[in-house]
């Protein structure tokens, strides 16, 4: 059975901004009723009359922030918002409060140049209202609700998923030095503030790939740095990989990690997009295999798409332990169902129990 048209509304006082998203989605067939409103004072009535599937949202408006607008939204029908948002530094820090505040996934918007940058890019916000109306927004929990994680246990896939997955030996001895990669999409930025903080501050060091626009990861890693007992960053070309540090790839480019000795470093590299993606989690994934083997962690959490699967299925048969978020937790079951159906994946754990297997990784 195919699913329901999706339907749109787009929140935002520039009317150049409404027209070209508009136009835009519109031409998708899978998308109608595309709906624009100036601010959200006009997009409550709209709201009221009938509820949308999406929201993309611009951030500063005028009569209503865009931040206590998506509030309201989450506290009286919870539906996917993808924000709309510049790249200052002021529009950057309010975007991931309202990541926090449960938004799926950030669009960026320029401050010039903009007609021309919508239309360029205006692939990137049909993915995203695609990949929004597809998730379960009442799975996104505020970071501050965090709480200790439960002993629950993780959960081995079924027989016909673990079958046939030959591990290779790593050319090299196994040393002592371990990693852990983590790749994520829509729902991830919320997903990365439950794991991360609950991570203690000696842990196995962390490269993480989170699907987010160039510029919204460094400001993302600072945030994540004050959460955290463990230091978190954006990586940069060069930098180790240590125990009780995170590295966050950049946006806009790809993330490795290589060997160097008894070290992992990570490399920061220019590249055409994977799977649409850059930095993308097969690249981040498959580097891994090469460079740790059975020294290593993959983690395939919430996301549209197949990004990251079969660089967890490298992982796997290079003799790294594999885990994926499970369906009932994840925001969208996308990603992970994929690595699952590779045979990618040893055991499917909750949200809550996935720092659990980080730590017990170390």
């Amino acid at each position: 059975m195919s699913r329901r048209p999706i339907s749109v509304l787009i929140v935002d006082d520039s009317a150049v901004v409404r027209q070209v998203l508009s136009t835009r989605l519109s031409g998708c067939p899978d998308i109608d009723q595309v709906r624009v409103a100036a601010d959200p004072i006009f997009a409550m009535s709209a709201m009221n009359q009938s509820w949308p599937d999406v929201v993309v949202l611009d951030i500063e408006m005028p009569r209503m922030d865009g931040l206590t607008f998506l509030r309201r939204i989450m506290e009286v029908r919870p539906t996917p918002v993808i924000i709309c948002s510049t790249l200052t530094q002021h529009g950057m820090r309010t975007t991931m409060d309202a990541l926090a505040a449960g938004a799926v996934s950030v669009v960026p918007k320029p401050s010039s140049g903009l007609k021309k940058f919508m239309e360029d890019d205006s692939g990137d916000i049909v993915a995203a209202v695609r990949a929004a109306a597809a998730g379960n927004v009442r799975r996104l929990v505020p970071a501050a609700r965090v709480a200790a994680v439960p002993a629950v246990p993780a959960v081995a896939v079924s027989a016909p998923t673990r079958a046939a997955v030959p591990v290779r030996a790593p050319s090299y001895g196994v040393g002592t030095d371990r990693v852990v990669a983590i790749g994520t999409s829509t729902g991830g930025t919320n997903a990365l503030e439950k794991v991360l903080p609950a991570l203690p501050k000696n842990c196995t060091g962390i490269v993480v790939v989170q699907h987010m626009p160039e510029q919204f990861t460094a400001a993302f890693a600072g945030r994540l740095d004050t959460m955290c007992a463990i230091d978190v960053m954006e990586a940069a070309d060069g930098d180790r990989v240590l125990p009780g540090r995170a590295l966050i790839a950049p946006g806009g480019k790809h993330t490795e990690v290589v060997r160097d000795g008894a070290q992992y470093r990570v490399r920061v590299l220019d590249g055409p997009p994977v799977n649409r993606h850059r930095p993308s989690v097969d690249v981040l994934f498959r580097s891994v295999a090469r460079a740790a083997g059975a020294n290593a962690l993959g983690v395939i959490m919430t996301g549209m798409g197949d990004d990251g699967a079969r660089g967890l299925l490298e992982m796997r048969r290079a003799g790294a332990a594999t885990v994926a978020q499970d369906e009932a937790t994840c925001v969208v079951y996308g990603m992970p169902k994929e690595a699952v159906q590779l045979g990618a994946v040893e055991q499917q754990a909750p949200l809550d129990s996935i720092a659990e297997v980080i730590r017990r990784h170390g």
